[in-house]
Protein backbone atom coordinates (compact mmCIF):
# COMPACT_ATOMS: atom_id res chain seq x y z
CA UNK A 1 0.00 0.00 0.00
CA UNK A 2 1.38 3.38 -1.02
CA UNK A 3 1.26 5.96 1.75
CA UNK A 4 1.51 9.66 1.02
CA UNK A 5 2.91 12.19 3.46
CA UNK A 6 1.03 15.44 3.97
CA UNK A 7 3.03 18.58 4.84
CA UNK A 8 2.30 19.58 8.42
CA UNK A 9 2.84 22.63 10.58
CA UNK A 10 4.09 22.01 14.11
CA UNK A 11 4.68 24.11 17.22
CA UNK A 12 7.60 23.11 19.45
CA UNK A 13 9.52 24.59 22.39
CA UNK A 14 13.25 24.07 22.98
CA UNK A 15 14.17 22.35 26.27
CA UNK A 16 16.52 25.16 27.28
CA UNK A 17 15.31 25.02 30.89
CA UNK A 18 14.16 21.40 31.05
CA UNK A 19 14.75 19.63 34.36
CA UNK A 20 12.87 17.32 36.69
CA UNK A 21 12.48 19.01 40.07
CA UNK A 22 8.98 17.74 40.91
CA UNK A 23 6.88 14.69 40.08
CA UNK A 24 3.44 14.99 38.49
CA UNK A 25 3.49 11.67 36.64
CA UNK A 26 5.06 8.25 37.37
CA UNK A 27 7.92 8.83 34.92
CA UNK A 28 9.30 11.84 36.79
CA UNK A 29 11.97 11.18 39.41
CA UNK A 30 13.69 14.33 40.76
CA UNK A 31 16.62 12.21 41.98
CA UNK A 32 17.61 11.42 38.38
CA UNK A 33 19.39 14.41 36.86
CA UNK A 34 18.74 15.54 33.30
CA UNK A 35 21.70 15.93 30.94
CA UNK A 36 20.59 19.21 29.41
CA UNK A 37 23.04 19.30 26.47
CA UNK A 38 21.88 15.83 25.43
CA UNK A 39 18.23 16.80 25.88
CA UNK A 40 18.76 19.82 23.63
CA UNK A 41 20.57 17.75 21.01
CA UNK A 42 17.78 15.14 20.99
CA UNK A 43 15.12 17.84 20.64
CA UNK A 44 17.03 19.53 17.83
CA UNK A 45 17.31 16.20 16.02
CA UNK A 46 13.53 15.82 16.18
CA UNK A 47 12.94 19.38 14.96
CA UNK A 48 15.44 18.98 12.12
CA UNK A 49 13.92 15.64 11.12
CA UNK A 50 10.52 17.27 10.73
CA UNK A 51 12.01 19.96 8.53
CA UNK A 52 13.91 17.44 6.43
CA UNK A 53 10.59 15.69 5.75
CA UNK A 54 9.11 18.93 4.43
CA UNK A 55 7.21 20.09 7.50
CA UNK A 56 7.11 23.58 9.01
CA UNK A 57 8.22 23.96 12.62
CA UNK A 58 7.33 27.05 14.63
CA UNK A 59 8.93 27.58 18.03
CA UNK A 60 7.87 28.98 21.37
CA UNK A 61 10.34 30.91 23.53
CA UNK A 62 11.01 28.80 26.64
CA UNK A 63 10.39 30.32 30.06
CA UNK A 64 13.09 29.61 32.70
CA UNK A 65 10.42 29.07 35.35
CA UNK A 66 8.51 26.45 33.35
CA UNK A 67 10.73 23.39 32.82
CA UNK A 68 7.97 21.32 31.17
CA UNK A 69 7.32 23.78 28.34
CA UNK A 70 9.25 21.46 26.03
CA UNK A 71 6.11 19.31 26.03
CA UNK A 72 4.37 21.75 23.71
CA UNK A 73 1.61 19.35 22.69
CA UNK A 74 -0.12 20.07 26.00
CA UNK A 75 -0.60 23.79 25.36
CA UNK A 76 -3.64 23.73 23.03
CA UNK A 77 -5.66 21.82 20.46
CA UNK A 78 -5.88 23.34 16.98
CA UNK A 79 -8.44 22.05 14.46
CA UNK A 80 -9.50 23.87 11.28
CA UNK A 81 -7.47 26.88 12.40
CA UNK A 82 -9.51 27.18 15.60
CA UNK A 83 -7.66 27.10 18.92
CA UNK A 84 -8.89 25.51 22.13
CA UNK A 85 -6.52 26.63 24.84
CA UNK A 86 -5.29 24.45 27.68
CA UNK A 87 -6.06 24.60 31.37
CA UNK A 88 -3.52 22.54 33.26
CA UNK A 89 -4.37 20.21 36.12
CA UNK A 90 -1.20 20.94 38.11
CA UNK A 91 -0.10 24.40 39.29
CA UNK A 92 3.49 23.68 38.21
CA UNK A 93 2.39 23.99 34.57
CA UNK A 94 -0.53 26.43 34.82
CA UNK A 95 1.35 29.44 33.45
CA UNK A 96 2.12 27.63 30.20
CA UNK A 97 -1.48 28.05 29.04
CA UNK A 98 -1.34 31.83 28.68
CA UNK A 99 2.04 31.70 26.92
CA UNK A 100 0.51 29.43 24.30
CA UNK A 101 -2.54 31.67 23.91
CA UNK A 102 -0.30 34.72 23.50
CA UNK A 103 1.59 32.92 20.74
CA UNK A 104 -1.60 32.14 18.86
CA UNK A 105 -2.89 35.71 19.24
CA UNK A 106 0.38 37.13 17.90
CA UNK A 107 0.44 34.73 14.94
CA UNK A 108 -2.89 35.63 13.40
CA UNK A 109 -5.21 33.01 14.85
CA UNK A 110 -8.65 34.58 15.17
CA UNK A 111 -10.87 31.94 16.75
CA UNK A 112 -9.41 31.22 20.18
CA UNK A 113 -11.35 29.74 23.08
CA UNK A 114 -10.07 30.00 26.64
CA UNK A 115 -11.38 26.85 28.36
CA UNK A 116 -13.57 26.68 31.42
CA UNK A 117 -12.58 23.09 32.21
CA UNK A 118 -9.26 21.33 32.66
CA UNK A 119 -7.78 19.94 29.47
CA UNK A 120 -4.15 19.47 28.50
CA UNK A 121 -4.35 20.04 24.78
CA UNK A 122 -3.09 17.29 22.53
CA UNK A 123 -2.01 15.37 25.58
CA UNK A 124 -5.61 14.22 25.93
CA UNK A 125 -7.11 15.07 22.52
CA UNK A 126 -6.33 13.14 19.32
CA UNK A 127 -7.83 14.09 15.96
CA UNK A 128 -8.89 11.54 13.36
CA UNK A 129 -10.85 12.23 10.19
CA UNK A 130 -14.17 11.37 11.84
CA UNK A 131 -13.65 12.06 15.54
CA UNK A 132 -11.83 13.88 18.26
CA UNK A 133 -10.76 11.24 20.77
CA UNK A 134 -10.55 12.56 24.32
CA UNK A 135 -8.80 11.01 27.30
CA UNK A 136 -9.86 11.38 30.91
CA UNK A 137 -9.02 9.85 34.26
CA UNK A 138 -5.76 11.48 35.34
CA UNK A 139 -5.54 15.01 33.93
CA UNK A 140 -8.33 16.32 31.69
CA UNK A 141 -11.85 16.80 33.03
CA UNK A 142 -14.71 14.93 31.34
CA UNK A 143 -16.42 18.34 31.14
CA UNK A 144 -13.74 19.46 28.69
CA UNK A 145 -15.06 16.95 26.17
CA UNK A 146 -18.41 18.71 25.80
CA UNK A 147 -16.58 22.02 25.67
CA UNK A 148 -14.41 20.79 22.80
CA UNK A 149 -17.39 19.36 20.92
CA UNK A 150 -19.30 22.63 21.16
CA UNK A 151 -16.31 24.68 20.03
CA UNK A 152 -15.15 22.51 17.13
CA UNK A 153 -18.49 21.05 16.07
CA UNK A 154 -16.97 17.61 15.75
CA UNK A 155 -17.98 14.43 17.59
CA UNK A 156 -15.85 13.93 20.69
CA UNK A 157 -15.39 10.37 21.96
CA UNK A 158 -14.48 10.06 25.65
CA UNK A 159 -11.99 7.35 26.64
CA UNK A 160 -11.14 6.38 30.23
CA UNK A 161 -7.45 5.92 31.07
CA UNK A 162 -6.84 3.54 33.98
CA UNK A 163 -3.04 3.03 34.21
CA UNK A 164 -1.18 6.02 35.75
CA UNK A 165 1.85 5.37 33.53
CA UNK A 166 -0.38 6.35 30.62
CA UNK A 167 -1.67 9.52 32.21
CA UNK A 168 -2.39 11.25 28.89
CA UNK A 169 -4.14 9.85 25.83
CA UNK A 170 -1.05 10.55 23.72
CA UNK A 171 0.95 8.03 25.75
CA UNK A 172 -1.52 5.24 24.93
CA UNK A 173 -2.85 6.02 21.44
CA UNK A 174 -1.55 7.57 18.26
CA UNK A 175 -3.31 8.60 15.05
CA UNK A 176 -1.53 7.18 12.02
CA UNK A 177 -3.63 8.38 9.09
CA UNK A 178 -7.27 9.32 8.61
CA UNK A 179 -9.23 7.05 10.94
CA UNK A 180 -6.30 4.65 11.42
CA UNK A 181 -4.80 4.45 14.89
CA UNK A 182 -2.49 2.38 17.05
CA UNK A 183 -3.05 1.95 20.77
CA UNK A 184 -2.33 -0.09 23.91
CA UNK A 185 -5.57 -1.69 25.17
CA UNK A 186 -4.57 -2.18 28.82
CA UNK A 187 -4.22 1.59 29.27
CA UNK A 188 -8.00 1.91 28.87
CA UNK A 189 -11.04 0.79 30.84
CA UNK A 190 -12.94 -2.27 29.54
CA UNK A 191 -15.72 -0.08 28.19
CA UNK A 192 -13.28 2.21 26.41
CA UNK A 193 -11.49 -0.79 24.94
CA UNK A 194 -14.83 -1.92 23.52
CA UNK A 195 -15.42 1.52 22.01
CA UNK A 196 -11.97 1.50 20.40
CA UNK A 197 -12.54 -1.97 18.95
CA UNK A 198 -15.86 -0.81 17.49
CA UNK A 199 -14.52 2.42 16.02
CA UNK A 200 -11.14 1.10 14.87
CA UNK A 201 -11.43 -2.66 14.19
CA UNK A 202 -8.23 -2.64 12.12
CA UNK A 203 -6.10 -0.68 14.58
CA UNK A 204 -2.46 -1.59 15.19
CA UNK A 205 -2.30 -3.03 18.72
CA UNK A 206 0.84 -2.33 20.73
CA UNK A 207 2.17 -4.75 23.33
CA UNK A 208 3.20 -3.87 26.86
CA UNK A 209 6.92 -3.51 26.07
CA UNK A 210 6.38 -1.02 23.27
CA UNK A 211 3.82 0.90 25.31
CA UNK A 212 6.25 1.08 28.24
CA UNK A 213 8.85 2.56 25.88
CA UNK A 214 6.27 5.29 25.13
CA UNK A 215 6.14 3.94 21.61
CA UNK A 216 2.63 5.31 21.18
CA UNK A 217 3.83 8.84 21.85
CA UNK A 218 4.37 9.15 18.11
CA UNK A 219 3.72 11.59 15.28
CA UNK A 220 2.64 10.57 11.78
CA UNK A 221 2.39 12.66 8.62
CA UNK A 222 0.46 9.91 6.86
CA UNK A 223 3.60 8.12 5.72
CA UNK A 224 6.46 8.72 8.15
CA UNK A 225 5.86 7.73 11.77
CA UNK A 226 8.34 9.29 14.18
CA UNK A 227 8.44 7.30 17.41
CA UNK A 228 10.79 6.40 20.28
CA UNK A 229 13.56 4.11 19.08
CA UNK A 230 13.11 1.75 22.03
CA UNK A 231 9.67 0.72 20.70
CA UNK A 232 11.30 -1.71 18.28
CA UNK A 233 8.31 -4.04 18.21
CA UNK A 234 6.23 -1.45 16.37
CA UNK A 235 8.62 -1.03 13.44
CA UNK A 236 7.73 -4.15 11.45
CA UNK A 237 3.94 -3.82 11.93
CA UNK A 238 4.12 -0.20 10.76
CA UNK A 239 6.11 -1.21 7.68
CA UNK A 240 3.63 -3.99 6.96
CA UNK A 241 0.91 -1.31 6.77
CA UNK A 242 2.93 0.79 4.35
CA UNK A 243 4.27 3.33 6.83
CA UNK A 244 7.89 4.36 7.14
CA UNK A 245 8.88 4.32 10.82
CA UNK A 246 11.50 6.87 11.88
CA UNK A 247 12.99 5.86 15.25
CA UNK A 248 14.08 8.80 17.43
CA UNK A 249 16.13 8.97 20.62
CA UNK A 250 14.50 11.29 23.16
CA UNK A 251 15.75 9.42 26.20
CA UNK A 252 16.49 12.52 28.27
CA UNK A 253 13.02 13.95 27.68
CA UNK A 254 11.50 10.62 28.70
CA UNK A 255 12.64 11.51 32.23
CA UNK A 256 9.82 14.05 32.21
CA UNK A 257 7.27 11.55 30.93
CA UNK A 258 7.23 12.59 27.30
CA UNK A 259 8.64 11.76 23.90
CA UNK A 260 7.99 12.59 20.25
CA UNK A 261 4.31 13.56 20.43
CA UNK A 262 4.59 15.38 23.75
CA UNK A 263 7.12 17.69 22.11
CA UNK A 264 4.95 18.32 19.05
CA UNK A 265 1.74 20.30 18.78
CA UNK A 266 0.11 20.12 15.34
CA UNK A 267 -1.36 23.31 13.90
CA UNK A 268 -4.23 22.02 11.78
CA UNK A 269 -5.51 24.72 9.42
Amino acid sequence: MRRDATPRRYLMCPPAHFKVTYSINPWMDPTKPVDLPIANAQWEDLRDRYRSLGHTVETLTPDPGLPDMVFAANGALVVDGRVLGARFAHPERAAEAEIHLDWFRSHGFQEIHEPSHVNEGEGDFAVTTSYILAGRGFRSSPLSHDEAQEFFGRPVIGLDLVDPRYYHLDTALSVLDGDEVMYYPAAFSPGSQAVLRRLFPDALIADSDDAAALGLNAVSDGRHVLLPQAAAGLLAPLRDRGFEPVPMDLGELLKGGGSVKCCTQELRM
